[in-house]
């Protein structure tokens, strides 16, 4: 990828797109700074630092640290991947969506305006659902909750409106993938104090050696270079199904005869599921914030059915809270964990099933004169394509679920895992992503340049 990156920056075009996406960039990490109006920072950086095992806490990686900050970007890009999603799963019950989406660049244009809008609807209740789950913490907000409110909304609307607007830039104009960048961004940007956690855990920061702290950090580094070693290979593996296509002969040339292939991903979903299965596991936990913040708070010290679902939805709070790791929150990591596996399993298949359809691929393989050599044409090849997708869908899913909850099984370790697997996910395929990117780039300018 280095190589790649080298030689990309030696065509000028090329070096242009890169500049103007690393502009972009910085422009996205100074608003993460950028606090939002009316804030106390200094009872902000103590409500975040006594409640650093809360749902607040867990969701702020995704963000490049500005949800802690409720800095002007608080939301992210969150509301438009929602909206996105959500405009997916819409397409297969809605006949009219699924009809725009056939309709080529057109219906794109038509879907992402629709898309846009939603984006802004969520932000909106993203954004309340924040400022209720910090209201509950004296001395933050300056103003009263009537001018509070309404700044703090349209401050993280048109936050997210912006990074959308950016990461459409970064599309058009950059590298590409500008959504994908600014995640992936906002991921990275933790880096340092994943290294600063290391150093600290070694001794060195405060001057003592530990040798087992050493020992325990050196064994991080490998697991996680196990981890990303494990998610490039399942990212680029694929199944190739064989496709040959009839001869046929029009006037006095003959078309056809040629092979080809049906490139079928391992992972097809990507990341989806585990964003879709973290989303309803948070969500429980999140309610509860709303309508009894005493419950989540006093986490330790409560009982009754809402500080169970709490915790079920997110036990590191009662990691947090208790004195050492106990039975029951072995017991309720383990809960957590089956059914975050389970959430992660269906989505998968259900999400396969909507960027896949096997039915579709054999009837387009049967009307253009293809054929899987050895499957008859018809429904014998769409079962073919059905037995294919179940085995590669059923070893991506456990895979995908493992990756999710290795990290949640470390909490009971109490070692510094800084980075979840969605995060790791996210940073190989948009990693990956970027090379292509970079490759198709320079392949262009060099057709450009012979036909000139």
């Amino acid at each position: 990828m280095i190589k790649t990156i080298i030689n990309a920056w030696k065509l000028p075009q090329v070096r242009k797109r890169i500049l103007y996406t690393l502009l972009l960039i910085l422009i996205f990490r100074i608003g993460c700074m950028i606090p939002i109006p009316g804030i106390d920072s200094l009872q902000l950086a103590e409500y975040v630092e006594s409640n650093s095992n809360s749902l607040v806490a867990t969701m702020n990686i995704l963000s490049g640290g500005a949800l802690t900050r409720l800095s002007i970007f608080t939301l992210s890009i969150a509301p438009y991947i929602t909206a996105s999603i959500v405009i997916q799963l819409l397409t297969l019950a809605i006949p009219a969506l699924e009809q725009m989406k056939k309709e080529g660049e057109e219906g794109k244009k038509k879907m992402n305006k629709i898309m846009k809008y939603l984006t802004v609807v969520l932000a909106i209740f993203e954004g309340f659902g924040v400022f209720v789950t910090y209201g509950g913490s004296e001395g933050i907000f300056l103003l009263p909750n009537s001018y509070m409110i309404p700044i703090f909304l349209l401050t993280v609307t048109a936050g997210t409106a912006f990074l959308t607007w950016l990461g459409d830039q970064i599309t058009e104009k950059g590298i590409g993938n500008g959504i994908s960048m600014l995640i992936f961004v906002g991921i990275v940007a933790a880096v340092p104090s994943a290294i600063t956690m290391l150093l600290d855990l070694m001794g060195i920061l405060v001057g003592a050696f530990s040798l087992t702290g050493t020992l325990v950090a050196l064994g991080i580094l490998i697991g996680a270079l196990i981890l990303v070693t494990a998610v490039v290979w399942v990212q680029e593996a694929e199944r190739r199904v064989p496709v040959q296509y009839a001869k046929k002969v029009v006037g006095r040339k003959m078309y056809g005869g040629q092979s080809t292939h049906i490139p079928m991903k391992l992972v097809m979903a990507g990341v989806i599921p585990i964003i879709l299965a973290m989303s309803i596991m948070t969500f429980p936990a999140l309610i509860v914030s709303f309508v009894a913040p005493d419950v989540v708070n006093n986490i330790a010290n409560g009982s009754g059915f809402l500080r169970a679902l709490t915790i079920l939805s997110q036990p590191s709070l009662l990691i947090g809270a208790a004195e050492g790791i106990t039975f029951e929150a072995i017991m309720y990591v383990i809960g957590h964990s089956l059914i975050y596996m389970l959430l992660i399993v269906g989505f998968t298949f259900f999400y396969t099933l909507i960027t896949f359809n096997p039915v579709e691929v054999s009837n387009n393989l049967k009307r253009n004169g293809g054929f899987v050599p050895g499957i008859r044409p018809g429904k014998p090849t769409t079962d073919y394509l059905k037995a294919i997708t179940n085995n590669l869908t059923w070893f991506g899913s456990l895979f995908l679920g493992l990756v999710a909850i290795v990290p949640i099984a470390f909490q009971l370790t109490g070692l510094p895992v800084s980075f979840g697997g969605t995060a790791v996910l996210i940073i190989v395929g948009v990693a990956l992503e970027f090379s292509r990117q970079l490759e198709s780039q320079m392949l262009m300018r060099n057709y450009k340049g012979f036909l000139e």
